[in-house]
């Protein structure tokens, strides 16, 4: 399958870490040095995670190469949805009258875009869809405590939207190689590790087992995926691990042997963005790659669960 187009949506509004650690009698570079987190993207009041999606899915459309009408697939991830009934994914559908597209949400928290990408390779291979639009965003801000001083520092807010063919468009078109996603319910603390309670809020009781598992199952995930497809991590141009935490970044391209310069990240400036994350980075640098550029993909979500997937620049 091939990605057509790429959009984002990022609030203006940034939480600094001056702020923080005034309100939690801490200082700023303690959350430098144990996040890599300058700044965080914060949703205003009006800009809801149905606002975010329809603004990403606007800036994708400036460059989709065939009418949006054509879509008959639209996927939304996140684990901090507007409404769960009135799904976004049908927001966007009336929002931009797409007809006859089937429509759905899906959560496996911050792994949700690869599993969306997963599931849109699967419609395409079994003639069940040949244009796919996949939405993921999170308002982490509707439920993080800026007081909590395990996580309530990691959180940001943002959007971003893709388009996929069955087959190739133009020559700008990127071919998604391959797409593995696998749940880890079972591994560690597994569904206790991060939790959305709508009463309580986010928490992160197990931070230390969130970090272990993050940083061996992004490599290992990475490492497979590479294998699978014939490549080496040298054939890797760019390498984009979930924005979680900047030291699990580390962590995993020194484990892989990726350099510095080849780890693309978004998360000193905005934070953890929960499902947008990776894909935001793909996003926010689609314009930059080169023709034949390779570049993987890396997550891993509450819950537990991971996934990855290889992406060769048109």
């Amino acid at each position: 399958m091939f990605i057509n187009s790429t959009g984002y949506y990022i609030p203006e509004k940034r939480i600094d870490n001056q702020y923080l650690a005034q309100i939690n009698d801490s200082t700023e570079d303690w959350y430098v040095k144990r996040t890599g987190i300058i700044t965080r993207a914060r949703a205003n009041e009006g800009e809801t995670v149905n606002y975010m999606c329809i603004e990403a899915v606007k800036s994708a459309i400036k460059n989709l190469p065939y009418d949006i009408h054509e879509v008959d697939l639209i996927i939304f991830g996140s684990y901090t949805p507007s409404d769960t009934i009135s799904t976004t994914a049908h927001v966007i559908q009336k929002e931009f009258n797409i007809d006859k597209a089937k429509a759905f949400y899906i959560s496996s928290a911050c792994s949700s875009a690869v599993n969306g990408m997963e599931i849109i390779k699967s419609f395409f291979e079994t003639n069940i869809s040949k244009r796919a639009l996949l939405v993921c965003a999170d308002q982490n801000s509707q439920y993080s405590n800026d007081h909590d001083r395990e996580s309530g520092h990691l959180w940001g807010d943002a959007a971003v939207a893709l388009f996929f063919s069955n087959e190739e468009i133009s020559s700008n078109d990127s071919k998604v190689i391959d797409v593995i996603t696998r749940g880890l319910g079972n591994i560690g603390k597994g569904p206790d590790g991060i939790t959305l309670n709508p009463k309580v809020g986010i928490q992160m009781l197990y931070g230390k087992d969130v970090f272990t598992n993050a940083c061996i199952y992004m490599s290992e995930f990475t490492k497979y995926i590479i294998k699978k497809n014939n490549y080496t991590i040298d054939d890797l141009s760019y390498f984009i691990g979930h924005q979680a935490n900047k030291r699990i970044i580390s962590f995993v391209c020194n484990e892989l042997g990726i350099c510095e310069s080849k780890s693309l990240t978004n998360i000193e400036t905005l934070g953890n963005t929960g499902c947008a994350s990776a894909p935001l980075v793909l996003a926010q640098n689609y314009d930059n790659f080169k023709s034949n550029d390779l570049i993987c993909l890396s997550v891993f979500g509450g819950g537990y669960s991971s996934g990855t997937c290889l992406i060769r620049k048109g």
